[in-house]
């Protein structure tokens, strides 16, 4: 993110070689500001609105941001990183839930890693029930949402119907290879816990139409192949 000490520069800069598409920029002049985003198809700063998605008002200039890199269909592909109780999770949700129409599906996923990789053991119960404690987190966001309702809103009795359907689904990450993924509003959580091959294998099941997010947080790696895999590519 780019913070201009005054608009007359960033127009100065608007055709620099150095911006790139979807940048966010916050625009000072004097006391005042504004919020922008870079339009690579116009070469012009487009103002970023303050602007809730279900119910979900964003606090500050990024998750502003995240919340319109979410909302723009254009924009098929956003990675949202920040520390733990950031709202990556809820943002990206709300998101999903305000586009919904224009998705077949709105698919959440998060890699099954117990914390510090350390496992649980057997769970009883069919596949459903061994993966309900590792999807609970997801389950947690929804209801934040959900619950800013009574039960006898048509807002809430909505995300019901979506679940009760198969039109949000939450899942494992463990049989997406192989799938295709069409028109599909794809929430992946918790990414920092998959190695780069895995993250490409998850982008290349995209299909037409298709938009992905990545959530997560490289200071809550539980997966230790995870963290070999990023210093081998690093180096």
């Amino acid at each position: 993110m780019y913070e201009a000490p005054h608009a007359t520069e960033v127009r100065r800069l608007n055709g620099d070689s150095d911006l790139h598409p979807n940048e966010y920029f916050i625009l000072r002049s004097g006391k005042l500001s504004a919020l922008a985003r870079y339009d690579a198809a116009s070469a012009t700063l487009r103002h970023v609105e303050k602007v809730p998605s279900q119910g979900i008002m964003p606090r500050n200039a990024e998750q502003t941001f995240a919340l319109d890199a979410l909302t723009n269909d254009s924009i098929q592909l956003v990675t949202m990183t920040g520390r733990a109780g950031t709202g990556k999770t809820l943002l990206a949700l709300a998101a999903a839930l305000e586009r919904r129409k224009g998705y077949r599906q709105i698919f959440m996923a998060r890699p099954i890693v117990p914390l510090s990789n350390k496992d649980v053991g057997f769970l009883p119960g069919d596949i459903r029930s061994k993966l309900d404690p590792f999807m609970q987190p997801l389950y947690d966001n929804l209801g934040v949402i959900q619950n800013q309702w009574p039960e006898t809103d048509t807002r809430h009795k909505k995300i019901r119907e979506l679940r009760d359907q198969d039109k949000l689904v939450i899942e494992a990450l463990s049989y997406i290879r192989g799938r295709s993924l069409v028109k599909i509003y794809f929430i992946v959580d918790e990414a920092q816990n998959l190695t780069p091959h895995e993250i490409k294998t998850i982008i290349t099941r995209a299909g037409e139409g298709t938009k992905i997010v990545l959530t997560g947080d490289i200071f809550q790696i539980d997966h230790p192949i995870s963290t070999a895999s990023r210093t081998a590519s690093a180096t």
